[in-house]
């Protein structure tokens, strides 16, 4: 196996909104921390100037004691959403891989090392990490099952340990080789959060299945060393957000299956449906039984999630045949229109989540 030397990493932390003000400080923070030093930090604003003027004041020649040329606070150039704001970032940065670091998470101190070295094998074009929930009530909801943790952002029980090759990394704790959207694009705006809608995804999973089309000996890694943990705010910890948010989920997976073909874009949903998530239920009727605390309701989540999700699926798949299932793909030079049919769907081998 041909290896090379680590890569400089960049980091873009995209935000949006004011209220979470001292999370941003304690991302970037984070970075700042790290044991292997970021190149850059870029704070990428999704059109909201006050908070643009406040954070380039906070981080310019005398703000926070960091020098202007480690954190650089930018507007997204593009259209709202998280997706055009990390293609701004990317096309500001200078690192050889550029890392993604949710605006209410905190990386532990070794996370972009472990990114760094899996990179030293030049087939590696992405690398995620794992996502650890840290509950604004101090403690998981009792109803709360594991297997559902990514409806909080979290990495999810059913996902396998170590470093191991992957379909998709997960957008909250990622990393890409600039090479990776040289050869698939950006990320397709249209998928994922525009911070007015419904708490959409996906857009992760459809940039890394384009980009193992384009490019099939490509390696895509879960490194579970590569730490970071994320704020969940009391309003995720109710039911109500996780029965919207599995909706939300279908509603993404439809439109990312009509643009990809239902084989790649499902392939790890039906692992996790046919072995994950009744394992899942199994554990919760016995700890039922045995009388210990939210077995009957992390069962009941569990049914509860699945048909939120498969009803967003169905009505996903009836919009997108109707529409067309238009979405936007940045390329290099710029950001092109692609309806979702031109997009090539030739088989391919079912990978990890």
């Amino acid at each position: 196996m041909s290896t090379t030397s680590p890569p400089g990493v960049s980091v873009v932390i995209c935000v949006y909104t004011e209220d979470r003000w001292g999370d941003i400080l304690a991302s970037v923070a984070s970075v700042a921390d790290q044991s292997r030093p970021a190149l850059e930090t870029l704070v990428v604003v999704d059109h909201n100037p006050a908070l643009l003027r406040r954070l380039a004041k906070r981080f310019g020649d005398d703000g926070a004691g960091a020098p202007a040329d480690r954190v650089r606070v930018l507007a997204n150039a593009g259209p709202r959403g998280l997706s055009a704001g990390r293609n701004t970032g990317i096309a500001a940065s200078s690192g050889e891989v550029i890392a993604f670091l949710d605006d209410d998470a905190v990386a532990e101190r070794d996370w972009l090392r472990h990114f760094a070295e899996a990179y030293a094998d030049p087939r590696v074009m992405a690398v995620g990490g794992r996502t650890q929930p840290v509950w604004e009530s101090r403690r998981r909801p009792a109803w709360f099952p594991e297997e559902f943790d990514w409806v909080v952002g979290c990495s999810y029980r059913g996902l396998p340990p170590g470093r191991v090759p992957v379909r998709n990394v997960l957008g909250g704790n990622a990393s890409f080789r600039r090479s990776a959207f040289t050869v698939a694009g950006g990320f397709a705006s249209g998928i994922g959060r525009d911070g007015d809608r419904l708490p959409l995804g996906c857009e992760e999973t459809e940039l890394c299945i384009r980009l193992t089309r384009a490019m099939p000996e490509a390696v895509l890694l879960i490194d579970d060393r590569a730490v970071i943990h994320h704020r969940v705010p009391a309003a995720r910890e109710r039911f109500r957000y996780f029965r919207t948010r599995a909706y939300a989920e279908g509603l993404s997976k439809a439109l990312v299956s009509r643009s990809v073909g239902a084989r790649e874009g499902l392939a790890t949903e039906r692992r996790y449906t046919t072995r994950v998530l009744p394992a899942g239920i199994a554990r919760g009727v016995r700890d039922a039984l045995l009388g210990r605390a939210g077995g009957a309701g992390r069962a009941g989540a569990i049914v509860a999630g699945v048909a939120a999700a498969a009803g967003g699926y169905a009505l996903g798949r009836i919009r997108a045949y109707r529409g067309g299932g238009r979405y936007a793909i940045a390329g290099v030079t710029g950001v092109a229109d692609v309806p979702a049919s031109a997009v090539p769907d030739p088989p391919g081998p079912e990978a990890g989540p």
